[in-house]
């Protein structure tokens, strides 16, 4: 399992990590055609993952400020946009949580807006690229949350029932290998070997009685 300490460092916070290898992923496309398609259907993934951006002035042309800055303005395409350095800019809107919307909040609100986008991406292999990528990292967060291991199935179903059925990968799809983490587990049985100790003195003094 990658830890955060080990990870690329996160250019813009506020997208988080999926957002951010997405851009990087950009720059491998090598039809430019292709590379600026799939850029504008990021920049449409950034501003629905936040919709009060679109409540500021020159939203648009800020977004692909901020795409330009995730992939190191090394990203060759016609920019709709004369592009400004994000050192020269507002920092981005924090995003907005709404936990009671959430049907999974293990995987959270920013992974359902990256679903919904994703489901109104046309069929092709950069739609499925970022499925997989969605679903790896859905992966990743119900590990986190649960500390424990899980199908690949089980993940492969839940992206199916969270995009209505317009997401779907085939029940054969290896997902990246993720790790409980070993200091959680060890604190997880430490505090279980702690509960039995307990367990086993309240016994001890039950006895004496």
């Amino acid at each position: 399992m990658e830890y955060n300490t080990t990870q690329k460092k996160l250019i813009l916070p506020e997208y988080g990590r999926n957002v951010q290898m997405m851009a990087e992923h950009l720059l491998r496309i090598e039809d430019r055609e292709k590379r600026t398609e799939a850029a504008h259907e990021l920049v449409a993934i950034m501003t629905n993952m936040n919709p009060l951006v679109k409540e500021t002035k020159d939203y648009k042309q800020k977004i692909w400020d901020f795409l330009a800055e995730l992939c190191d303005h090394k990203l060759d395409i016609d920019f709709p946009y004369p592009i400004t350095k994000t050192s020269e800019l507002p920092p981005p809107e924090k995003l907005e949580y709404n936990t009671s919307k959430i049907k999974f909040r293990h995987y959270g609100l920013i992974i359902e807006r990256l679903i919904e986008a994703a489901s109104k991406f046309e069929d092709g292999p950069d739609k499925e690229v970022l499925i997989k990528m969605i679903a790896n990292h859905m992966k990743k967060t119900y590990i986190a949350w649960n500390q424990k291991s899980v199908n690949d199935s089980i993940i492969i179903h839940d992206l199916f029932k969270l995009s209505h059925g317009k997401l779907n990968l085939s029940e054969e799809t290896k997902l990246m290998h993720v790790s409980v983490a070993k200091e959680q587990t060890n604190n997880h049985n430490n505090k279980k070997f702690v509960n039995r100790k307990n367990n086993n003195n309240n016994n001890k003094k039950i006895k004496r009685k």
